[in-house]
């Protein structure tokens, strides 16, 4: 493959549309089961079409469970809900949603997503081996539940999506390989790698990342889940993923962080910089961000009016940089294409 979906959490990758995405030549899209039923709401997004009429998004899209959201919502205060034996509940805003494993399959299947994910229970690398072994008693029971669900409300009707199940461990692997094992023998198309792929300095866990990639039949989707960094993902391709990601490149163009690649691309190397757009030194500066990129910014504006809009806080100036921080990336999956 290789193909890097970028989030589009709420349906919506900010400050771009299908239009910029599709020229960007991005492949598909991630959007969040969780996020999507607290806003507009599954009956809505089935009633206007399932998400590819709403968002106006003809190419795939993949809708996350919404298990990471207990790791980085509840995990980090217990205030804003509880993981029980069969259900996760969220209160945010004076309002409560919970998400079971049937739940969750039923508003992907009303959203009419091409793959939809199991749900998990994510945990961090570093969490102890108790923690760890209760996620994957977790996850694998979980597993079976929303693999019975989409069975019985899919009648095994393809055009229903696919289904991919989340192997969680955390850095254990023989938890890694319980888990793997029990989710191959449910019959599903393709699976993620669950938790936190990095470590407390910033570090890909590649150990563990390889380690759970051996234990994925190589004719299914291989998903580094979270994995966004252009190195950390040549590195998981390497591997043996094939499918990325990540907030990163929009939401760093967001904050005036562009990615720009070296005059000579060496994949094995450093292969690219950053490019700080609103500094002074691009004030008269004629160029596009890089001579290297085909990219509708690149071949339309100067870095001069790029760091002009977004100086004024003007939002053509985000999207500018976001099509061209995707770009970046659809650029880097073509390459591993061709590298692979």
């Amino acid at each position: 493959m290789p193909a890097f979906f970028p989030d589009a959490t709420r349906a919506v990758v900010r400050t771009v549309d299908s239009a910029d995405l599709t020229s960007c030549g991005v492949q598909g899209l991630v959007m969040n089961t969780y996020h999507l039923m607290t806003k507009p709401g599954p009956a809505t997004i089935k009633g206007l079409g399932g998400l590819h009429s709403f968002a106006g998004w003809k190419r795939p899209i993949i809708t996350d469970s919404g298990g990471f959201q207990v790791f980085s919502l509840i995990r980090e205060n217990a205030a804003l809900g509880e993981i029980r034996t069969g259900e996760i509940i969220f209160r945010r805003d004076g309002k409560k949603t919970t998400l079971s494993p049937e739940k969750c399959i039923q508003s992907q299947l009303s959203y009419g997503s091409d793959v939809l994910m199991a749900l998990d229970y994510c945990t961090h690398p570093g969490a102890p081996y108790e923690v760890q072994a209760k996620a994957v008693e977790t996850t694998i029971r979980w597993g079976k539940q929303c693999m019975d669900t989409f069975n019985r409300l899919s009648g095994g009707k393809k055009a229903q999506g696919k289904l991919f199940g989340i192997i969680q461990g955390g850095n254990e692997k023989a938890l890694r390989k319980e888990c793997a094992e029990a989710l191959i023998q449910m019959g599903y198309s393709g699976f993620g790698f669950g938790g936190w792929p990095l470590d407390d300095d910033g570090r890909l866990t590649h150990d563990i990342l390889a380690y759970t990639a051996e234990l994925i039949p190589n004719n299914m989707v291989k998903y580094a889940m979270g994995v966004g960094k252009p190195e950390n993902i040549v590195a998981c391709v390497k591997m043996g993923y094939n499918l990325f990601d990540c907030v990163i490149p929009t939401r760093e163009a967001r904050h005036n962080r562009l990615y720009v690649y070296n005059e000579e691309i060496e994949l094995s190397k450093d292969f690219y910089h950053y490019m700080y757009p609103l500094d002074d030194a691009y004030r008269r500066d004629p160029r596009p961000i890089s001579s290297q990129c085909d990219c509708y910014t690149c071949t339309n504006y100067s870095r001069a009016y790029l760091r002009h809009l977004l100086s004024i806080g003007d939002g053509l100036g985000s999207r500018l940089a976001t099509i061209h921080n995707l770009r970046f990336y659809t650029m880097l999956m073509e390459m591993l294409r061709i590298n692979k």
